[in-house]
């Protein structure tokens, strides 16, 4: 049985990340959150190459969308793809809430879209119901577990 949930969570604002990462860590559930900046090293550390050669399996990974190098729908597609990683739930965490990228999220595969909230208040409540959802009432499956 394993001590954390391991989360992956790809997004190039650092300030978002920090907050995040702490908002998950006083969740009841013990998690370990790795952040990534990128859709390009976000698929090195979910396929374990370079410098991410030792990742653990993520049993979540929170993906924002519009990113340099690789955004988040590449990302998505790419995973969701891929037979070793496509049970791993992808929530996209992103600031933007058109219905095009929505609509587009959930048919590349995504398992909830989650709008990024403007406020810090809204934030924290957003990442707490991520939290709360997926590590408490979800079960979520890592690789080492499929």
């Amino acid at each position: 049985m394993r001590t954390a949930t391991e989360v992956l969570l790809v997004d190039d604002n650092p300030g978002d990340t920090d907050l995040t990462a702490e908002v998950l860590s006083r969740n009841a559930s013990p998690s370990h959150v790795h952040s990534v900046g990128d859709g390009v090293e976000a698929m090195a550390f979910l396929r374990c190459t370079g410098k991410y050669a030792g990742a653990p399996p993520p049993h979540l990974i929170m993906l924002g969308l519009n990113m340099p190098r690789k955004d988040g729908f590449t990302v998505l597609a790419e995973a969701k793809s891929d037979p070793a990683l496509r049970k791993t739930p992808i929530v996209i965490f992103s600031a933007s809430l058109t219905r095009s990228d929505v609509a587009r999220s959930y048919d590349l595969g995504a398992n909830n879209y989650v709008g990024k909230p403007g406020n810090l208040k809204g934030f924290v409540a957003a990442v707490t119901a991520i939290g709360n959802f997926w590590f408490g009432v979800s079960s979520v499956v890592g690789r080492e577990d499929q």
